[in-house]
């Protein structure tokens, strides 16, 4: 990213007066959605034709290397990074290839209490809904909620990051040409306040956002709870006694960390180490991999959301706490053009004592989510596990959160205390990665929204309908005495 070079493309940015086409767009959607269990059921299938070439022409390698340039054109991601995110948005759509959109909708059914009489429920649309997709996976992210919103039967609007719209708008160009109409998706290029707007002055019944916490208890005040969130990640690390395999381990703290320069809502944002781990080298291994990291390769990259001031800053604020110290990091970045709204930064962790972790005067900071290359990092001994589970308890989101042991009792016990949705154990646990395999999205929390998977898509993006069918009125019947 270099601040003389010129702009890459230049993105509409619609003003609240020119949203009435949106709004119509928007109202003229019945709260019964474009199809459902008994309405255009032949639009299951036809997306799930959709998606079965969407999926293959992401996995052409000529297609899937666009949209990884386009990514990285707009998003500081390393090519290999940007290549996963396109291979796992194209594994995603084959998913959901022939019958499985279908499935998503399927009913079940209960006997009544009398003959003639029996239950279904439905999986239903909310019809108008609403993406707010954030800037740090500009694929992967919106069209994963963009088609589950789409199988389910709702017509969305989507809003994605100023920054990297040009992602999604060529992404719709390729559902156009796998055969989706260009009725089913409104793209709306805008800064929030006009996203707000659109929201709040239309009937869209739900809104999906994708970023951080404070916007996200904005729109569910505004909008009377009507969203579902998945919002900022202080993501925590575990490593229990059980000391094996520390370059495994090395590497996977430091990929969980300063990936994507720590850009991603499932980043490692705080690792608690056992002493021993400690004593077996992992910090001076940690601090060799983070020393490896070059924006040559993008493997360290401009942080899009803080400034090198405010980076800085929040580092100082920690080193002020007692027995806190710089284990590596803390500068700027060398030779670097970086336009001065970005942050340019090394990879950064701090560390500080748990027992001043835990304090109130110090909780707050130490457990502020930084989206940059930062990490705070601590130790614990045998005798101070619950000193661990208790900063767990009181940390605000619970994202994802990785539990590296294989002894078995530790385990157990962090993970019978702990609720982050998305949590990974044993050796090779991490906090980052989000396949299309597996639920990804917070626990705790009843607004929370999850990706990826058909409980994600049909607890998102529909609602339950249950319909009782009673039929038979028996023969010599009577009419009873009024109650």
């Amino acid at each position: 990213m270099n601040k003389d070079a010129p702009p890459v493309c230049t993105v509409p940015d619609t003003q609240p007066e020119e949203l009435t086409p949106f709004i119509e767009s928007m109202n003229r959607i019945p709260k019964s959605g474009v199809h459902n269990p008994l309405k255009n059921v032949e639009r299951y299938l036809q997306f799930g034709e959709i998606s079965r070439k969407a999926g293959a022409a992401l996995s052409d390698p000529t297609i899937a290397e666009f949209f990884i340039q386009t990514i990285q054109k707009t998003v500081p991601k390393s090519h290999a990074q940007a290549a996963g995110e396109v291979k796992v948005t194209a594994d995603f759509l084959n998913n959901f290839g022939g019958d499985n959109v279908r499935f998503l909708a399927r009913s079940f059914g209960v006997p009544g209490d009398h003959y003639g009489q029996f239950s279904n429920g439905h999986r239903w649309p909310y019809g108008p809904v609403a993406i707010i997709a954030p800037f740090n996976f500009p694929l992967e992210i919106p069209v994963l909620q963009l088609m589950g919103a789409l199988f389910m039967g709702n017509k969305p609007v989507l809003k994605p990051a100023e920054k990297c719209a040009l992602v999604m708008e060529q992404f719709l160009h390729l559902l156009h040409d796998c055969g989706m109409d260009k009725n089913d998706v409104d793209l709306l290029n805008c800064q929030g306040p006009v996203a707000e707007s659109l929201i709040l002055n239309s009937n869209i019944r739900l809104t999906q956002f994708t970023g951080s916490s404070r916007v996200a208890d904005m729109l569910l005040e505004k909008t009377k709870g009507k969203v579902k969130i998945e919002d900022a990640g202080f993501d925590w690390k575990i490593l229990g006694p059980d000391v094996e395999d520390v370059d495994y381990v090395a590497w996977q703290c430091d990929q969980d960390a300063y990936a994507c320069s720590g850009q991603k809502c499932s980043a490692e944002s705080i690792l608690f180490a056992h002493e021993n781990w400690e004593k077996a080298g992992l910090f001076d291994k940690m601090k060799e991999n983070a020393s490896t990291r070059s924006l040559d390769d993008l493997s360290v990259a401009p942080v899009l959301t803080h400034t090198t001031k405010d980076f800085l800053g929040h580092t100082a604020r920690l080193l002020e706490i007692p027995g806190a110290k710089l284990m590596f990091g803390g500068k700027e970045l060398d030779n670097h053009n970086i336009p001065e709204v970005y942050g340019a930064v090394e990879p950064t962790a701090v560390f500080v004592p748990l027992k001043e972790m835990l304090k109130d005067e110090n909780f707050e900071v130490c457990t502020t989510e930084i989206f940059a290359p930062f990490q705070v990092v601590t130790t614990f001994a045998d005798d101070e596990r619950s000193l661990v589970i208790e900063a767990c308890e009181r940390m605000s989101n619970h994202l994802t959160a990785a539990v590296v042991s294989n002894d078995v009792e530790f385990q157990t016990a962090i993970l019978a205390n702990t609720v982050n949705g998305t949590t990974y154990a044993g050796r090779r646990a991490r906090t980052t990665g989000a396949p299309q395999n597996h639920w990804f999205g917070p626990a705790g929390d009843a607004r929370g929204a999850g990706i990826g998977t058909p409980e994600a898509i049909k607890m998102v993006w529909s609602c339950h309908r249950e319909i009782i069918m009673d039929t038979v009125v028996p023969s010599g019947w009577e009419q009873p005495k009024a109650t």
